[in-house]
């Protein structure tokens, strides 16, 4: 996924700097914050996915159908999403679901304030908490234009920073923590996808949980397809359909005669609820 989120330049600026589905209720126990509102049940997918930039076409993602990817992770907003997306339509989603892929909304929301490279959004530590209670109501709204119903997963992405800034990093926490409770607040569970050497490792490492997602997408690109036996942090934490792991970038493969570059992950997780 090194371009599909931001430029390929500056994602690679940003680390120089910084060094089968089922249904179920799994993930809600460590969240905090939750609606009290009576939740629609966990969509879970386990298996392999795939994520890319702009979303395929629909006669690619019949070709992709064969069974070695049973997921697609989507950029469904943001202000820092770094392509365009022709395809990615309510359309596009009820079809794409309705042959059985499942779905993973992804979120770019703004960036940290110590981040390298320039963002369209960046929060601050005064913005932190406004910006993600706004930068949520986006995601919702985008996600449930898409057709991506209320129980869905929001995934929020946070590139790699300088997580022993403290200003900075409080600041980011910050955000997240306003960013989940909106989702929550609005009926969507929430879900984080970041880097082990910064941005996954301090959701992961805060000693304050309130308000923090209780899904983790963690990237790590040492090939491995797991999301246990490489896992960096407690055995305890994110347990119970609530991790995935995307474990290689820049993949360029061909399925069903048709060739795509994307990034691999390792699911084990919260998906969008859609049809």
């Amino acid at each position: 996924m090194a371009e599909h989120r931001q430029s390929k330049k500056r994602r690679y600026v940003t680390w120089s700097v910084v060094g089968a589905a089922v249904l179920a209720g799994a993930g809600i126990a460590a969240q905090t914050s939750m609606a009290a509102t009576s939740w629609p049940a966990q969509k879970t997918f386990t298996g392999r996915a795939f994520d890319t930039c702009t979303a395929p076409s629909l006669s690619a993602m019949k070709a992709w159908n064969t069974g070695f990817y049973g997921a697609a992770a989507v950029y469904v907003g943001g202000r820092n999403r770094g392509c365009a997306q022709p395809n990615l339509t309510a359309s596009w989603v009820k079809s794409v679901s309705s042959s059985g892929w499942k779905l993973i909304p992804i979120y770019v929301g703004a960036q940290p304030p110590c981040q390298t490279g320039s963002n369209p959004e960046k929060l601050s530590t005064s913005t932190a908490a406004s910006l993600g209670t706004s930068d949520a109501s986006d995601a919702v709204a985008k996600a449930s234009a898409l057709g991506m119903k209320a129980g869905s997963a929001l995934y929020l992405d946070m590139e790699p920073y300088n997580t022993a800034d403290t200003s900075c990093n409080d600041a980011v926490l910050t955000y997240v923590r306003a960013f989940d409770k909106q989702l929550r607040a609005k009926t969507y569970r929430a879900a984080y996808y970041g880097f082990t050497s910064s941005s996954a490792k301090a959701i992961a490492t805060a000693s304050n949980k309130t308000d923090l997602p209780g899904n983790l997408w963690y990237a790590l690109w040492d090939s491995n397809n797991t999301t246990t036996a490489d896992w960096p942090w407690g055995a305890t934490q994110f347990t119970d359909h609530s991790r995935a792991h995307q474990y290689m970038v820049n993949s360029k493969e061909a399925h069903g005669g048709v060739t795509l570059t994307v990034d691999r992950d390792a699911w084990d997780g919260p998906v969008a609820v859609t049809g």
